[in-house]
């Protein structure tokens, strides 16, 4: 079984930065995207960024600008430097490690970041 292990959330200020991690371990098959959900209170979940095994990035209209999506060496670990953050930054953040197969695509726990004066 594939574990995702995410860090990184907290309180921060607007205008202040935070840095996600996300480590994907156990995967017997290859993961093409790494990415990174979020889930705000009484919306539904979406996609802030994505990059694939490549280094191919995309982001979110709202985030573009402010965050940058990076991934390791190792393609298991993915990244996500926040910045200028903004209240409606605020949602639970989820990483996606996405093999391609549909019974192969993973999720975290999910981890709350709060930007709040």
């Amino acid at each position: 079984q594939v574990h995702i292990v995410e860090s990184g959330g907290g309180l921060v200020q607007p205008g202040g930065s935070l840095r996600l991690s996300c480590a994907a371990s156990g995967s017997i098959f290859t993961i093409y995207t790494m990415g990174w959900y979020r889930q705000a209170p009484g919306k539904q979940r979406e996609l802030v960024a994505v990059i694939t095994i490549g280094g191919s990035a995309n982001y979110a209209d709202s985030v573009k600008g402010r965050f940058t999506i990076s991934r390791g060496n190792d393609k298991n670990t993915v990244y996500l430097q926040m910045s200028s953050l903004e209240p409606e930054d605020t949602a639970v953040y989820y990483c996606n490690a996405d093999t391609r197969l549909a019974t192969r695509n993973y999720w975290g726990q999910g981890t709350q970041v709060t930007v709040s004066s």
